[in-house]
């Protein structure tokens, strides 16, 4: 339903401020927002996104922080919800207002089965009995797509994959059909087939019950397949506010265009094809990994992976792709000594890779670095950045003194394009996109000829992904490094890939130059891979 068809918003925003302590954050930001329609907030991390929605809705609690300006939700009522009583606004959320937040695995409470947390707004708000509730919340898991929902009605969220909770936080957001739905980076941590399946549900819930959906990314290409209108936020204030078409084809911002230009989209070109008189690096062949697990049936086995091979030639980069559960990350947690393999073989030129033990197993790791997903938790929070970066000389023994290790620190910071003053910071005190880079100069700091970069750009913003990869790609020509690139985004691994290993299931589906493959996909699962992929041009243009 268009705004010009609506009776009138069901939240109008105006002058919206938040101040924490004597700082003002959020800098007079206005929006309204009708029946059936989405409107997108993008930016950056620190922008102001989650802060300015949390203020306007009520649910902001930080300590000293003080909101002025105006929210109000015309529901049953009209409804102040800016100075509020806690009354007035547990009434309102989970009632009028849903929520689905970015991680549904910290949204989701671990000791509640799914259906006492579906079936309990529906209890608080709409007064139903239980049996009443339950029913509804099977029809609920049922709408959102959820495998066998009268058994998922007593099972608990660590039973899920990452995509069914958040289709189980969409359903609680929906139980008490609100008018409005707070979309908060709901698919950041998800595959892109996930990705697109989510998108598609909340489209499709919202066109049957006109639902009213403010939906937070730093993602222009999501928001542009969810969007009707965009408020692009830049450091708490409003920098550009448009229809999604406008803001796409017509941006006016410096800002706005930053992020444009930042998003991956397929046809980056990539790397210059290898030549094929380079040498195989590593190569590993009939790689099979099984886990043990304890199921409520008893025990069973998981083949994470089934007998893959790849090689990778050096000073390449081997992308490997795949949703989650792919067995992607084990195969870099075998290459690294985290999982012992069941069997195959692991060459790191002539070095046994798999077999090898004491000394041996020392020197591997010297020539094997591997960044992770998430700087934050990769990095300890008690431990300077000098003392992240140093730790693996001082382990090995290298740059044994204290002035050689300082040395060597600075000259990996400036290697990733950090201030030295950075030495002393502590992570918490550095963005996301630094606390990346620190990891980076801390896999580099004994000199690896193999780095494995686990989803290392997947946490980040667009536009300090865009940065991240451009250092990589530095990195691999000034170094000669060589790289596994691990990633679920085929946009971002065509741009840095010169092959691309294609898994599902742990299995190889595809495997082939990147050229070729981006060119002309031969299985059916890239092919969904890739069309899963936010196209540059937004929904409504098409």
């Amino acid at each position: 339903m268009s705004p010009e068809t609506a009776d009138g918003p069901v939240i109008e925003v105006t002058d919206l401020r938040v101040a924490i302590g004597r700082r003002e954050i959020v800098h007079g930001v206005s929006f309204a927002l009708h029946r059936g329609q989405t409107l997108g907030l993008v930016g950056e991390s620190g922008s102001g996104k989650s802060m300015t929605v949390l203020a306007a809705t009520g649910l902001l609690d930080a300590p000293a922080s003080r909101v002025t300006g105006s929210s109000v939700l015309r529901g049953a009522g009209t409804t102040q919800l800016v100075g509020a009583s806690p009354r007035t606004l547990r009434a309102v959320h989970g009632n009028e207002i849903g929520f689905v937040f970015q991680d549904p695995s910290t949204s989701l409470n671990p000791l509640l089965t799914l259906g006492r947390q579906i079936t309990e707004p529906l209890e608080v708000h709409r007064h139903l009995t239980r049996r009443a509730a339950r029913s509804r919340a099977l029809e609920l898991l049922t709408a959102v797509g959820i495998p066998d929902p009268e058994t998922r009605l007593d099972g608990y969220p660590h039973q899920l994959s990452g995509g069914q909770r958040q289709r189980v936080m969409i359903a609680v957001a929906l139980a008490c059909d609100p008018l409005m739905l707070v979309a908060d980076e709901p698919t950041t941590a998800l595959d892109v087939t996930t990705q697109a399946q989510i998108i598609e549900l909340v489209r499709d819930l919202q066109e049957r019950t006109g639902t009213a959906v403010v939906w937070i990314s730093h993602d222009l290409g999501v928001i542009g397949q969810v969007a009707d209108d965009v408020v692009v936020l830049r450091e708490g204030a409003a920098v550009e506010q448009a229809p999604i078409l406008d803001v796409v084809d017509r941006p006016r911002h410096p800002y706005t265009r930053e992020l444009l230009a930042a998003r991956p989209v397929l046809g980056h070109p990539g790397p210059a094809p290898a030549d094929a008189d380079t040498p195989v690096l590593l190569r590993a062949e009939e790689l099979d990994v099984h886990f043990p697990v304890t199921t409520p049936t008893g025990r069973s086995t998981v083949h994470a992976v089934d007998h893959v091979s790849f090689a990778v030639r050096r000073g390449c980069t081997l992308g490997i792709v795949g949703e989650s559960g792919s067995g992607k990350s084990t195969i870099a947690n075998v290459l690294t000594g985290l999982v012992r393999a069941s069997s195959g073989s692991v060459h790191l030129e002539d070095t046994d890779v798999l077999a090898a033990r004491g000394s041996a197993l020392r020197a591997l790791r010297r020539r094997i670095a591997m960044v992770f997903q998430d700087p934050f938790s990769s990095l300890d929070p008690r431990v300077r950045v000098d003392g992240a970066i140093g730790e693996p000389l001082r382990v090995h023994r290298l740059a044994a003194r204290h002035g050689g290790r300082d040395a060597r620190v600075r000259e990996l910071l400036d290697l990733v394009g950090l201030p030295e003053a950075f030495a002393s910071r502590y992570p918490h005190e550095l963005s996301g996109g630094q606390r990346q880079r620190v990891s980076i100069a801390r896999a580099l700091a004994l000199d690896p000829e193999v780095v494995i970069l686990d989803e290392s750009t997947a946490s980040l913003d667009v536009s300090i992904q865009a940065k991240v990869l451009d250092l990589l790609a530095d990195l691999q020509r000034e170094l000669g490094l060589t790289y596994l690139f691990i990633a679920h985004d085929l946009a971002v691994v065509q741009q840095m890939s010169h092959d691309v290993l294609v898994m599902q299931h742990g299995r190889t589906v595809e495997q082939r130059p990147a050229a070729a493959l981006f060119e002309a996909p031969e299985a059916d699962y890239t092919r969904r891979l890739l069309a899963a992929i936010p196209p540059a041009r937004p929904r409504v243009a098409g």
